[in-house]
């Protein structure tokens, strides 16, 4: 293969712009959002100048620039700027402006053991719902905790959920146009929504890869049908106001996840000087470091364990089969009601599992609740209900 010197010498940066403005209309605004910040603020500061095949010719000045990334970011943000930076040198070698990527067999990982993903139990996600209540999030808040673990929904899913979108009667919300922020703006079927703040500084922002006003992928486009009890909860919001979006700001603005994320979500499951039990504010931790999207690892966990079907748990969290069950497995009735009966297991065991005060606590906001309370302590002391151990709190 040959190669024109003459083009070899052009700079980074005047390719990276050309290249960019050929893709750009089919990238997904995220996307093309995510590659303008990195050219903008890494790349061209460093490569700009530079002669593509001189970056070809320099391995360890991108082996010494990955480290001092790795010196100032996060990992995973490193990852995601050198994913770019090699995206645009392996067109370059499709444009036969140098002859390979330089970027192969760079380490990006700093050799940091990975973190694995926490698993929440049901009564750990209650509790920091109920936290979310008492935060000044009322109904909204806890039931939004409740959605992550029951539904596996991703954020912009449940974030972006209007009341239209749900069915009282099949007690199923729709997935079709999750809540997206691209470049701080917030939108809905690739709609701009008007009169939403700014969102607040945050440590790190992520690239959405989501197709305009889209799911993921086509398989993310489904109806996810709630167990009964957390139904109940859901309808209880939909009827306590007459938002357009089922969860919103103590304000009434659509959430941004940076803002949700530092004012509430963080505080609940990390708790306040959790290593301080005599300070007087004083709250302990739940599971410390759980994030929104380990709610969506919880559930397909929790589906797992009860031994739900492959098909079925792919279908509920949206996501394809792989392989050649995309053509021969498929969802039906029986496997649908495994799930919503192995979720209402659950949430009743959270329940038995809460101490007397928490359970008082809880049929003080939901009434609702006091009867289930009886049927279960009930359903105890006849030992009809397996769910409950023998070390029940309600023998306390």
């Amino acid at each position: 293969m040959w190669i024109d010197p003459r083009e070899a010498e052009t700079p980074f940066g005047v390719f990276a712009e050309g290249y960019l403005a050929a893709i750009k209309p089919r990238l997904a605004e995220g996307t093309a959002a995510k590659y303008r910040s990195h050219l903008d603020t890494h790349l061209i500061p460093q490569w700009g100048d530079w002669p593509l095949i001189g970056i070809f010719n320099s391995y360890v000045e991108i082996e010494k620039w990955v480290s001092e990334l790795h010196e100032e970011y996060a990992q995973t943000t490193v990852s995601s700027i050198f994913a770019t930076f090699s995206t645009f040198m392996k067109a370059a070698v499709k444009e036969r402006i140098i002859p390979a990527s330089p970027c192969s067999g760079v380490r990006v990982s700093s050799g940091d053991y990975e973190l694995e993903r926490f698993v929440a139990s049901p009564v750990q996600a209650l509790r920091a719902a109920m936290r979310l209540y008492e935060a000044g999030l009322g109904v909204g808040g806890f039931t939004l905790c409740l959605l992550d673990v029951y539904t596996g929904a991703r954020w912009g899913e449940l974030a972006g959920q209007q009341r239209h979108e749900y069915d009282d009667q099949s007690k199923e919300i729709s997935v079709q146009a999750p809540l997206k922020e691209v470049g701080g703006t917030l939108k809905k079927h690739g709609t701009a929504l008007v009169d939403v703040p700014p969102p607040q500084p945050a440590r790190r922002r992520r690239g959405l890869s989501a197709r305009k006003g889209r799911t993921k992928t086509p398989a993310g486009m489904r109806s996810v049908q709630l167990p009964p009890s957390i139904a109940v909860f859901y309808e209880l919001l939909l009827d306590s106001n007459r938002r357009a979006f089922a969860f919103a700001t103590p304000e009434g603005h659509p959430w941004r996840r940076s803002n949700f994320r530092q004012r509430f979500w963080r505080r609940a499951w990390d708790g306040v000087n959790p290593d301080a039990p005599t300070a007087e504010n004083h709250v302990p931790a739940i599971l410390p470091w759980f994030t929104f999207h380990e709610g969506r690892h919880t559930h397909a966990t929790w589906l797992t364990e009860d031994g739900v079907p492959e098909v079925a748990r792919r279908a509920r969290l949206g996501q394809k089969m792989k392989g050649i069950g995309r053509t021969y497995d498929h969802v039906t009735e029986v496997m649908r009601k495994q799930i919503l009966d192995a979720l209402e297991a659950r949430w009743e065991s959270s329940l038995i599992a809460l101490t007397t005060a928490e359970r008082s606590q809880l049929v003080t906001w939901f009434p609702h609740l006091k009867p289930v309370f009886t049927r279960l302590e009930i359903e105890y002391r006849d030992g009809k209900n397996p769910a409950v151990s023998q070390s029940s709190p309600f023998d306390h």
